[in-house]
């Protein structure tokens, strides 16, 4: 079944409660809010008001999509996103990265809290995912094509925009934040990983291990939409030394870390136009 009926209606319900065409587009991950106060907002929509659109289940997650205004540069924003964990299928996860692309959104960029199985990194750090180990049981693509979409097989040999990775690591100078630079694995959840688990992720070449982000970078480059991600390190995951940790824990390390990032990804989005 195409997508393109669900999209042009969800698209013509957004246009018609006051959402325009915009420059950047924004995936807030967990814990990850406080860009919104940054946004000058024309419209919030929660999202089960929205044609089509899955309900954020995770209570962290506000669920909102946001149309507004970073400096002169126009946004939608994604206050909280789907997950594979959820139950919804890849299709749903990443239905509002199709719908920023039909209200020609040009970059996007993501959040994510993240664990760290790299020593060198440490609660409350920023990570720039410079490429990404894709381990969900699911992709976004699989079931029948639709070219209006993209190529069928799309290249993911760059899967993350290296202009936009340049300007982010240049906004993080100017905030005096060190912003490392790592691999992300992407895993089902939702429970968090073992010492086993840590240990082979690292043996592969992951920095880092979360549940989320992918699918929507995997349409994002279908799409042609240059992306960028940043993880919020929430859990230190050293197979040799691992400590329990409870989701209050990674939700308050994220709460910490979002308003440095936050003033990163606007003193980014501000200078796109």
């Amino acid at each position: 079944m195409t997508l393109q009926p669900q999209l042009s209606e969800t698209t013509a319900y957004l246009r018609q409660q006051g959402f325009e065409n915009s420059v950047a587009g924004i995936v807030l991950g967990t814990g990850l809010g406080e860009l919104v106060r940054l946004i000058d907002i024309k419209k919030s929509i929660p999202y089960g008001n929205i044609p089509h659109f899955p309900e954020s289940t995770v209570e962290t997650h506000k669920g909102q999509l946001i149309y507004g205004f970073i400096g002169k540069t126009p946004v939608i924003a994604m206050q909280g996103r789907f997950h594979y964990y959820e139950g919804y299928t890849m299709q749903q996860i990443t239905f509002p990265i199709r719908i920023m692309k039909a209200f020609g959104v040009q970059h996007l960029l993501l959040s994510n809290a993240a664990g760290s199985m790299n020593t060198a990194y440490k609660k409350g750090d920023l990570v720039l995912l410079n490429d990404h180990i894709n381990l969900q049981p699911e992709n976004p693509l699989r079931g029948p094509h639709d070219p209006a979409f993209g190529p069928r097989f799309p290249d993911m040999s760059r899967p993350y925009s290296p202009t936009l990775g340049e300007k982010l690591k240049a906004a993080a100078i100017q905030h005096n934040k060190p912003l490392h630079e790592g691999v992300y694995a992407a895993v089902m959840g939702p429970n968090l990983e073992t010492r086993a688990e840590y240990r082979f992720l690292r043996m592969i070449g992951a920095d880092l291990v979360g549940m989320s982000t992918v699918p929507e970078v995997i349409v994002a480059n279908q799409a042609g939409l240059p992306c960028a991600a940043v993880s919020v390190v929430t859990d230190e995951c050293d197979p040799d030394h691992l400590e329990p940790v409870s989701i209050a824990e990674i939700i308050a390390v994220a709460g910490k870390a979002d308003k440095v990032l936050s003033g990163i990804f606007a003193s980014v989005i501000e200078n796109l136009t």
